[in-house]
């Protein structure tokens, strides 16, 4: 495989002092475990589940919710081991970025500079927020990299086996979130395109093999109602029916690009700015971002495993129809996003080299300053009560590090919410 250079080119003094930046952040990422637990709605939904599972539905619990059960298995391992604390979870959601990016690595092995690939992802400000929250996005990051990492083995080796490793991952990210069958639909285009003459054959001679993966998938399709498939694809036109417009959808996720681009979150951000300009800098930028993006991925000559492509192509587009707002959803294909930026050379144009690195140091001092707050925040109890999830949960925390009096709005949240955190908060 070809050699392709990365931008910025280091040299070896440039190479050691960002091997130790990295070294740097991975520490903060490790006291930052001992967060304490940091509430979201989506959060309460699994631990729900779980509850439901485990023993008895708690009052106002949904025991058919539609959301998959992939990180509820997560949490029932981690509560049968007594160790579902804050702690575990924060600490688990690290090794699972630290398996996803040596995933990443590896199929991405033309890099150059690999630990500017892990400063991209471990300064962007969705990486930082969503390691420290329970939520399933860290566990599907890491089964969807290994499902990649899985296929670029068997393409080296081609050994059925590794192809059917491939896919039990891509059905554990599946199991994880719906959104997974981007990835699954990927490999199938791969194996397709990949092997589009030999595959006949290889049918013949791995039929075994084969006929365990045509059962999987058989089975998915059996209990995708089971799976929570279904509801999403009903969720789609309900969203549609109150008025929302498909331009809103491609503004939002516009937008959330230019998160990305900019890291930093717009609902943050865009306080301190006018409100039109607010608005349009985020979706001028997040445009911007997908333009360069989809030239230097899909157009531009470069070594990115067909599969990956395919994989990116697919969330994508199921991503931009999907009618909710929220960059968490890109939080699963950073790194992939990253490893194709940093696989990118552009020191032959003076112009976009100073575009770049004046965009480099932006996105650098936004996630500073976005590890800074969150590591803050992690040892401030006060500051953390005001602050966490918009204030939403302000009086529950409250409550719970200060011992006040749970207030009527707190207990239309949700009443057994500073139980919950008695429980398990570090």
């Amino acid at each position: 495989m070809t050699k392709s250079p990365t931008y910025p080119l280091p040299g070896e003094k440039q190479a050691r002092i960002l091997k130790w930046v990295i070294y740097i952040l991975g520490f903060v990422f490790f006291l930052n475990c001992f967060t304490p637990l940091r509430l979201h709605f989506d959060m309460l939904r699994y631990f729900s589940i779980k509850d439901c599972i485990e023993s008895k539905c708690p009052p106002g619990a949904n025991p058919n919710d539609y959301l998959p059960y992939g990180y509820t298995g997560l949490l029932l391992l981690l509560s049968k081991l007594g160790i579902l604390k804050s702690f575990s979870i924060v600490f688990v959601n690290c090794l699972y970025l630290l398996g996803a990016l040596f995933f990443v690595r590896k199929f991405f092995d033309h890099i150059r500079s690999p630990y500017f690939l892990f400063f991209l992802v471990l300064i962007n400000w969705t990486i930082i927020k969503f390691v420290l929250h329970p939520l399933s996005e860290l566990q599907y990051l890491f089964f969807s990299m290994a499902s990649l990492y899985a296929y670029y083995q068997f393409l080296r080796i081609k050994n059925i086996w590794n192809l059917l490793l491939a896919f039990l991952f891509a059905g554990l990210a599946f199991l994880t979130r719906t959104v997974g069958i981007a990835l699954v639909a990927a490999l199938f285009t791969a194996l397709v395109w990949e092997y589009r003459k030999q595959l006949i054959g290889l049918m013949k001679k791995n039929g075994i093999g084969v006929g365990v993966l045509i059962l999987c998938v058989l089975i998915g399709i059996i209990f995708s109602k089971q799976l929570g498939f279904n509801y999403y694809l009903a969720a789609i036109p309900k969203q549609f029916e109150g008025g929302l417009r498909f331009s809103n959808v491609i503004a939002w996720h516009f937008s959330e690009w230019g998160e990305i681009l900019l890291n930093s979150p717009k609902a943050k951000l865009i306080s301190f700015l006018p409100v039109p300009f607010g608005y349009w800098l985020y979706l001028i930028s997040g445009i911007l971002a997908v333009s360069v993006f989809v030239f230097i991925c899909f157009i531009k000559k470069n070594n990115i495993l067909f599969v990956v492509k395919a994989y990116l192509l697919f969330y994508i587009l199921l991503l931009f129809n999907w009618p909710f707002p929220d960059p968490r959803f890109w939080v699963p294909v950073i790194p992939l996003l990253a490893a194709v930026i940093s696989q990118t050379s552009l020191t032959k144009n003076r112009v976009l080299k100073r575009l770049s690195f004046l965009c480099l140091l932006v996105y650098s001092a936004f996630g500073l300053v976005a590890l800074v707050y969150m590591t803050y925040t992690s040892f401030n109890k006060k500051e953390f009560s005001k602050t966490q999830a918009s204030g939403v949960f302000r009086n529950e925390y409250e409550v719970h590090f200060f011992g006040k009096t749970l207030s009527d709005t707190a207990r239309q949240v949700d009443p057994r919410l500073v139980e919950f955190l008695n429980k398990y908060d570090k």
